[in-house]
C-alpha cells in the first residue's frame, strides 16, 4: 500500500533527478540554440598611421643576368601618403617607374657571376581608414582622361560581350551611378565566392569566369569581375593593389595581416567613380572572403551577423591596415624580357632561366614585413 507520503517522496526524487540530469547536459546545446553574436566592422576616416615597409630578396639560383623589380608605394591620396624609400643591393639598383602607369618600382640588376644577389627595399608612408558618405562635394576639375582610361578595357577586363551583357543583366531598373554600382556590388557577392584553392591572388581573367561560369577565386579575380563590370555598365572604375599590414583593429582575422610575416598579404581592392562624389572605396571581394573563411563554416548570406557589418561598410570604405602600390592593368616591366604582366602587387625576379613564381617566396626568395611607427 502506498501512503500519501510515499507517493510525495517518490515524486520529489522524480523531479530532483530530471533536473539534476537536465544541468548535467552539456552547455553547447544550448549555445547551438542561441543566435550569432553580432559583430563590428565600422571604419572611418581620421586617424593617420605611419608604417615602414621592407622586402628583401635574394636570389637563390641566379642564372646569367638576373633582374628583380619591387613595387613601391605609388598612389597618393587623401587616404595614403607616401613618405620616403631607400634600399640597398650588391648590384645596380635604382628608382623608376612603368612609364605608363605611373607605377613606382626599385629595378635591381646583376650581371652574371654576382654571388647571392639581393635587393632590400624600405617605404615609409601614411594611412587611414575610408568612409563613404553619400553627401556631394565640390570636386573641381575631374581629369576627363583619367576617367576615359578607367573605362577602358585591358587584356584580362574586357567591357564587351558576355561581360558587357551580364553587366546590363545585374544592373536592370538602375536609374544612378550610385544605384549600378550597388547593384553590381551585390551582385559580386551574391553569385562569386572565395576559393582558397586559387594561387596567388588570381589571375583577374574575367572573360573567362563568366564564359565557364567558374566564379570561384580570390581579390584579383573577384574584384577585376567587380571593376569589369562597372565598366561595362558605364561607370568609371578600377583595381588597387596593394598588401595588408597588420591586423584589423576589429578582430577579423581573415581581413588583417602578420606584420613580421607578410609574404601572401597581396590584397587587390577596387574604387568607383561617382559622379559628385570622387573615387569611392569598394571590396566585395573581402565580403566574399569573410564568408568562406572567417569561420570553419562556409557562411552562404550576406546577413549572417558576421558578414553583415563588413558587407555595409566595403561599400564605401576599407580599413587602413593595408597599402595601395598601385592600379595599373597591363603593365610592362622596364628591362623585362617576359611578357606584360596583369598587375603588378608582387616581387618579379627573371634570370636567364625565365621569370621566376612570385606566387612561391620560399624559391624565389623573399620576405615582407612591416612595423608601425
Amino acid at each position: 500500500m502506498t501512503t500519501v507520503a510515499a507517493l510525495a517522496r517518490r515524486q520529489f526524487i522524480q523531479k530532483t533527478s530530471a533536473a539534476l540530469a537536465a544541468s548535467a547536459l552539456p552547455a553547447i546545446n544550448f549555445a547551438q540554440s542561441a543566435a550569432p553574436a553580432a559583430r563590428t566592422f565600422n571604419p572611418q576616416p581620421g586617424h593617420w598611421r605611419t608604417f615602414e615597409l621592407t622586402t628583401r630578396v635574394v636570389i637563390a639560383k641566379p642564372q646569367g643576368t638576373t633582374k628583380v623589380w619591387l613595387p613601391v608605394p605609388s598612389v597618393n591620396t587623401d587616404w595614403q601618403q607616401p613618405l620616403e624609400s631607400s634600399f640597398s643591393s650588391n648590384g645596380k639598383a635604382q628608382l623608376t617607374s612603368d612609364g605608363q602607369h605611373g607605377a613606382r618600382m626599385v629595378y635591381a640588376e646583376f650581371a652574371e657571376g654576382v654571388a647571392q644577389p639581393y635587393v632590400e627595399l624600405t617605404s615609409r608612408f601614411k594611412t587611414q581608414n575610408r568612409s563613404m558618405a553619400l553627401v556631394r562635394q565640390n570636386l573641381g576639375a575631374v581629369d576627363a582622361a583619367e576617367l576615359r582610361a578607367e573605362m577602358a578595357p585591358t587584356q584580362l577586363l574586357p567591357t564587351d560581350g558576355i561581360v558587357r551583357d551580364t553587366a546590363l543583366k545585374a544592373v536592370a531598373g538602375a536609374r544612378t551611378d550610385v544605384e549600378k554600382v550597388q547593384k553590381l556590388y551585390d551582385w559580386i557577392v551574391a553569385n562569386t565566392y572565395r576559393e582558397p584553392k586559387t594561387r596567388g591572388c588570381g589571375e583577374g581573367d574575367i572573360k573567362t569566369m563568366l564564359e565557364t561560369g567558374n566564379l570561384g577565386g580570390k581579390c584579383a579575380d573577384l574584384n577585376a569581375l567587380f571593376v569589369g563590370l562597372c565598366r561595362a555598365a558605364g561607370v568609371p572604375a578600377r583595381d588597387v593593389y596593394g598588401l595588408r599590414l597588420v591586423p584589423s583593429a576589429f578582430g577579423y582575422k581573415e581581413l588583417s595581416g602578420n606584420p613580421a610575416k607578410l609574404q601572401g598579404a597581396q590584397h587587390c581592392r577596387s574604387e568607383v567613380f561617382l559622379k559628385g562624389f570622387g573615387w569611392v572605396a569598394m571590396d566585395p571581394a573581402d565580403v566574399a572572403k569573410v564568408m568562406r573563411q572567417e569561420t570553419a563554416q562556409w557562411i552562404k548570406t550576406a546577413d549572417h551577423p558576421l558578414v553583415a557589418p563588413v558587407n555595409k561598410a566595403l561599400f564605401g570604405g576599407w580599413e587602413g591596415n593595408w597599402v595601395a602600390f598601385n592600379t595599373a592593368h597591363d603593365i610592362t616591366l622596364p628591362h623585362s624580357a617576359g611578357g606584360k604582366l596583369g598587375f603588378f602587387m608582387y616581387p618579379v625576379a627573371e634570370t636567364a632561366a625565365g621569370r621566376l613564381d612570385s606566387y612561391t617566396p620560399a624559391l624565389f626568395s623573399y620576405r615582407i614585413s612591416a612595423r608601425e611607427v
